[in-house]
């Protein structure tokens, strides 16, 4: 377990300037997957490259690790109190005791791995794969729900990695990294049928590759940049509204939390810097937290 250090980091944006801080000094090798879980009032977030399962306290700081067998890429809270986690080939339900069963099998080979995953407004578990090496193809995209369907909703998919939601359903956002870009889709709640695949931005490879995403109250996307040291806000029509500026390249993913959903977290990454790269960002792994100006919802539990 780690304790929360704060140090107050003042980076200039598209708008006034956002004091980012560190909220766990952890060092991840690849953060991942932030989820604030509204019912216990803590953040859970994954370390894939350590496959492990944090669980933060931001009153008392304290971060809980829970190593997970099978390679942890996702976590989402569940209705019934448990987790619902992603592991290489397979969903599992992580109960409250640390009990673990296989509730899903991923038709994929050896060679792909599950990757990002959240949960849509009407509670079903929306995940998507990689190939290890990171080669084109070979990935895909699944909806999971919680009558224990796994349905295949995407082929094709390089890396696949952010997936949100507007407030109101009917717009589904989704990033294969790869692509470079973020695209949105129109979605049936009901159903869970996402159609209409359209770009809504485009990034070009000296910005960073777009990563981790999450929707805020006023219906923004804020979307992680690695190796692109910041995290974006877009408008639903798709133009550059603000800009945070994170002190480590690989910025991953984001969401907002706190019990009034204006805690914006960060989740950063170590792995693969050089030597030099790591001492210019002795901050690099590490969890931030800031007050973006602006709120945004809790995670989505799983109906299950």
């Amino acid at each position: 377990m780690a304790a929360a250090a704060f140090h107050s980091l003042a980076y200039a944006t598209v708008r006034p300037p956002v004091s980012v801080d560190v909220a766990i000094r952890a060092q991840a090798g690849l953060g991942e997957g932030p989820r604030w879980d509204a019912a216990t009032r803590r953040l859970l977030w994954v370390d894939i490259d350590r496959s492990e399962l944090h669980t933060f306290d931001p009153p008392s700081g304290r971060d809980d690790v829970s190593p997970v067998a099978g390679g942890v890429s996702a976590v989402a809270p569940m209705e019934s109190g448990g987790r619902l986690l992603a592991l290489t080939d397979r969903l599992a339900v992580l109960s409250a005791d640390g009990g673990e069963r296989t509730v899903a099998r991923m038709p994929h080979g050896e060679d792909v791995r599950l990757n990002d995953g959240a949960c849509d407004p009407a509670g079903r578990f929306w995940v998507g794969s990689m190939r290890f090496d990171e080669r084109p193809g070979g990935g895909a995209l699944y909806r999971y729900s919680p009558d224990g369907r796994l349905d295949p909703v995407l082929d094709d998919v390089s890396l696949s990695n952010g997936i949100g939601w507007s407030a109101d359903g009917s717009a589904m956002y989704y990033i294969d990294s790869s692509s470079q870009r973020l695209d949105v889709f129109d979605f049936d709640v009901e159903s869970g049928d996402a159609s209409n695949r359209r770009p809504l931005v485009v990034f070009a490879e000296s910005e960073g590759i777009p990563d981790g995403l999450a929707v805020d109250d006023e219906g923004c996307i804020w979307v992680a940049l690695w190796d692109g040291a910041e995290v974006r806000r877009y408008t639903p029509d798709g133009r550059l509204d603000r800009t945070v500026a994170i002190p480590a390249a690989k910025v991953t993913a984001c969401c907002f939390g706190g019990d009034d959903g204006r805690s914006f977290y960060i989740t950063t990454a170590s792995v693969d810097l050089t030597p030099e790269q790591a001492a210019a960002q002795p901050l690099a792994g590490c969890v931030f937290v800031a007050d973006v100006g602006v709120s945004g919802p809790p995670a989505q539990p799983f109906a299950g």
